[in-house]
């Protein structure tokens, strides 16, 4: 198995490319569409990376994992699938995040069929030769989940690098308590197992890192080690969780990650909007 790292520094947001090098499938994790919120225009600089690596490599892509929808970037995984043809896929919980941001946005029509495939806790996607497995670690939204190939872990927003910690709790049914018992499911792997981290802020400006493991972050985690308790996690995020600003793309992200990375419908002017509710957050 190998991985090819991609990252946005615009949002931080790492992407991965992951394949078997002698059947030549592949699946993505994470993709990013470009979005200028001051100019409002976007563009494909981060997928077409990846567009040029699958095919200068020969690349069967079988699928887009989304770890969840979310709220820093608007994902590229649409982008993907129009020019590659790989499914779009995500945890079987984002139904509820749907449920919560589709009045927000006055949006009646979101519903699972948005993706083309949803993945329960615990089971095994197969795309070509790679075996995807889905471990739900709810918390930072409901709907976040790890996958697992091989012997490597991606974890979108629910850990992170062991000097910055794990993801914030504080959006609509995220949980402190569950992403305690989340990151015990992931602590529970083997010391070995590798784990690629869905951002790097970078803390101190030092540089870029996304690949750590279990053991160092069992051992180091600021916010999470093996040692912590319930108790001190969740008075600790929660504490934590409520000096923190929105994201500066929340609005943007989550309207069309909820609907797989998908833009609003232009109107009968044949301008599309992006909405900005006011006074929600």
């Amino acid at each position: 198995m190998r991985i090819e790292t991609f990252f946005d520094p615009q949002t931080y947001t790492l992407t991965y490319l992951v394949w078997d090098e002698a059947t030549k499938d592949a699946v993505v994790v994470d993709p990013v569409h470009d979005f200028d919120p001051l100019s409002v225009t976007f563009s494909t600089e981060s997928a077409d990376k990846v567009v040029d690596f699958v095919e200068k490599h020969g690349l069967t892509l079988h699928y887009v994992l989304e770890t969840h929808a979310h709220a820093d970037h608007i994902s590229g995984s649409q982008l993907l699938k129009d020019k590659l043809g790989a499914k779009v896929a995500i945890g079987d919980k984002i139904t509820l995040v749907q449920d919560v941001f589709g009045p927000v946005f006055n949006r009646k029509d979101l519903g699972p069929d948005a993706f083309d495939t949803l993945l329960a806790d615990g089971e095994t996607l197969q795309a070509g030769s790679l075996a995807v497995e889905t471990i739900a670690t709810p918390g930072h939204t409901p709907a976040c989940v790890t996958y697992k190939i091989g012997d490597a872990i991606f974890t979108g927003d629910a850990l992170f690098m062991p000097d910055f910690g794990t993801g914030r709790c504080d959006f609509p049914k995220g949980s402190a308590v569950d992403l305690y018992d989340s990151v015990q499911k992931l602590y529970a792997l083997p010391d070995e197992t590798r784990v690629f981290v869905g951002h790097d802020y970078q803390p101190g400006g030092r540089e870029l890192a996304y690949e750590t493991t279990i053991g160092a972050s069992k051992a180091s985690n600021k916010q999470l080690t093996a040692e912590t308790s319930k108790e001190q996690f969740v008075t600790f995020r929660t504490e934590r969780d409520a000096v923190l600003r929105p994201p500066r793309l929340i609005f943007q992200s989550i309207q069309a990650n909820v609907d797989a990375g998908r833009l609003p419908t232009a109107e009968e002017n044949g301008i599309t909007y992006l909405k900005l509710p006011i006074g929600v957050l």
